[in-house]
């Protein structure tokens, strides 16, 4: 009976880095990704890691990450070849020598580079949810059996390795069923205090213990308010703290500008007018009746 060594690159795992706080459920769900050889399907609120936790990924697992961003205007196509018939024209009607081979004209897309690189990679494809609803089923076949056709060179592609996909999606829409059974789903929820913190304590190691719990405070206060059109993101909540810590805003003013006003520099965490003006609103109601003396009745 003979036993088949296990290929180092199935057997690494993501425990999480030093600059990315992944929780438990994460990790597991970037394993479980890797031992189904599946599409994992990242979704969460925008600013919550998601992009950022492929490029972590990939420096956990010593990978290469390859990055596929998508728009609105994306065609599934763009990831696996586009062939540039305009310039073998233009180049036919030169005289150019290259026109006799087609290959000069079939430009690789991100998927072309993942399947061949001498390395498994992991793989980013980035918000599909901005795409067209067909994007995602444009791209089944392709993702399950790890291979597609060049029609015009008729050859066909196989991944040489199996890469790691990371897909993200923001939740703009839905994506169709047929696509989500061939995927590892996990949704990100919004991290809690203590995960915050930790995610705060790696960007920002030295910052006071005071000023953290006051710009805590402040924040989840601002994502509770009834009414916000957006509410502020992780992302938005490190760079709010960054201008902070740059204009050394202590403890008392956080809190002082929380109870009886907007939040300081608060430009870092809304983003829209609307949101602006309810939280000027509340803050006034607030102020009025801070104000209004206990037991004035003059009846």
């Amino acid at each position: 009976m003979t036993t088949s060594t296990p290929n180092p690159e199935q057997t690494k795992r993501f425990d999480g880095t030093e600059r990315y706080v992944a929780t438990d459920d994460l990790k597991l769900a970037v394993n479980a990704a890797l031992t189904l050889q599946r599409p994992l399907l990242i979704k969460g609120e925008p600013g919550t890691g998601k992009t950022m936790l492929a490029e972590e990924v990939a420096a956990a697992l010593d990978r290469p990450l390859l990055q596929w961003h998508i728009k609105s205007t994306t065609k599934a196509h763009q990831g696996l070849y586009e062939y540039d018939a305009v310039s073998r024209l233009r180049d036919s009607q030169l005289g150019e020598e290259k026109v006799k081979d087609i290959r000069n004209y079939i430009m690789q897309g991100v998927l072309w580079q993942a399947f061949t690189a001498p390395s498994p990679v992991v793989l980013l494809i980035d918000e599909i949810d901005k795409a067209d609803i067909e994007f995602p089923n444009d791209l089944l076949r392709e993702l399950d059996q790890m291979q597609f056709h060049v029609y015009e060179t008729r050859e066909t592609i196989s991944a040489v390795h199996r890469p790691l996909v990371i897909i993200t999606s923001n939740n703009e829409k839905d994506l169709p069923d047929a696509f989500l059974r061939r995927c590892f789903f996990h949704y990100i929820r919004f991290p809690d205090r203590d995960t915050l913190r930790s995610i705060v304590d790696v960007h920002f190691p030295h910052l006071h213990a005071d000023v953290l719990r006051a710009a805590l405070d402040t924040f989840f206060a601002l994502r509770e308010a009834p009414g916000l059109k957006k509410k502020p993101s992780t992302s938005e909540f490190l760079d709010w703290l960054r201008l902070l810590i740059a204009e050394d805003v202590s403890p008392a003013e956080i809190d002082a500008h929380a109870a009886t006003s907007v939040p300081m520099l608060a430009g870092a965490l809304l983003k829209n007018e609307q949101d602006l003006q309810l939280l000027e609103r509340l803050a006034a109601v607030t102020r009025s009746s801070t104000r209004r003396p206990s037991g004035s009745n003059n009846g």
